[in-house]
């Protein structure tokens, strides 16, 4: 039912999914098998023209009907916000990367400053939370109709993602132009891209493959055509990868 999961998130939002679809499965067939009860339990009989029972209130039943779904609402948001912060989306970032006119510069931003504030999306880690290894930072442009993929350290850009297993990756994403949306099925990542608000969205890959990387946000005429790839390498052919595309610098 669901994509192949090939991020370290996949297990759990498969997990909260799972939850979901389990608790409307069986409030969707609970309502439908009382409904189709009563159509024939309550149906007019042939020659009885008179009135139904005129039926006023019926506080336990009001009770009952309004306990239930109380308690299903409250377990469904308590368990969708322990996920969300198990993947790092209640992080905050009070002192992280931005952007400025397209070039990454570290600032710091206290508490209740908005001018420079970066935007946590999924996966990333609090301040006070070390990552377990190397980041690998990449700075996403996002822009009618594509995305740009710029390597830092090594000043690659290419117009897919590259990435090796096992290493988190941290997309330093901004849009140029209007609002986009960086969405991996595979990861269970989608996170929208605005103009204009830095944001950070972080993850793990852990198999190796080519999984599409759609827009998920209407952008334009061509938004249906706003795709790219995300290629996840083993280490070693990752390496590979950076050393073959590396641009070649020569000193004078």
């Amino acid at each position: 039912m669901l994509p192949l999961g090939a991020s370290s998130n996949a297990s759990t939002y498969d997990d909260l999914f799972k939850v979901l679809f389990s608790i409307g499965t069986v409030l969707f067939l609970g309502i439908v098998i009382l409904l189709v009860y009563s159509l024939f339990r309550f149906r007019r009989r042939s020659g009885d023209l008179s009135d139904g029972l005129a039926i006023e209130g019926n506080l336990p039943l009001e009770i009952v009907w309004t306990a239930i779904p109380a308690v299903v609402v409250l377990f469904v948001g308590l368990y969708s916000y322990d996920i969300y912060e198990r993947m790092g989306g209640m992080a905050t970032l009070n002192d992280h990367m931005a952007m400025d006119h397209g070039a990454m510069q570290q600032v710091s931003v206290k508490e209740g400053d908005t001018a420079g504030r970066v935007w946590g999306g999924i996966g990333v880690a609090g301040m006070d939370a070390a990552p377990a290894g190397p980041v690998l930072p990449v700075e996403v442009t996002a822009m009618q109709f594509a995305f740009i993929f710029h390597y830092p350290g090594s000043d690659i850009t290419s117009g897919e993602l590259h990435v090796p297993t096992g290493q988190q990756v941290e997309l330093r994403m901004e849009a140029r132009d209007v609002i986009h949306a960086f969405w991996v099925p595979q990861f269970r990542l989608k996170q929208d891209v605005i103009p204009g608000q830095p944001t950070v969205l972080s993850f793990t890959a852990t198999r190796a493959g080519t999984y599409p990387i759609i827009c998920a946000e209407l952008c334009g005429p061509y938004h249906g055509g706003m795709r790219s790839n995300v290629v996840v390498h083993e280490p070693d052919a990752y390496d590979n990868w950076l050393q073959q595309n590396t641009p070649n610098r020569t000193t004078t």
